[in-house]
């Protein structure tokens, strides 16, 4: 299982870092599973992505407090909303299929907009 762990958290990394660079895919939830999975396979891999400058500190945040900072909250709010606009506009969906993405991503935000402010 070890290693199992370590292979995952690598793959979470890489797509994380791949999420860095691509406005559909987030970052910070495939960390925080690749940061998961090297607890239980490497604790020094694990501690090398908490204590990284860039990626560690909204780790730490989450693991701490459960916090998203507000730089974080408000770029996750608008690039949902940017999204279900081009969604809206280019695909022009059914009623159905408008309201169920829309109260998904209400949800989506809401969770994000109600956890605690990090350290930034």
């Amino acid at each position: 299982m070890r290693l199992l762990y370590l292979c995952l958290g690598w793959i979470m990394v890489g797509v994380g870092i791949v999420g860095a660079f691509l406005p559909v895919l987030p970052t910070t939830p495939f960390l925080l599973l690749a940061a998961w999975l090297f607890a239980r396979s490497s604790p020094r891999l694990e501690e090398w992505l908490l204590s990284h400058r860039i990626f560690g500190p909204p780790l730490r945040d989450w693991r701490e407090r459960g916090a998203i900072n507000r730089k974080a909250k408000i770029t996750a709010c608008l690039l949902m909303a940017a999204s279900y606009a081009v969604f809206w506009f280019v695909r022009q969906p059914g009623p159905l299929a408008a309201i169920l993405l829309a109260a998904v991503m209400l949800c989506s935000a809401t969770f994000i907009l109600t956890r605690p402010d990090g350290r930034r």
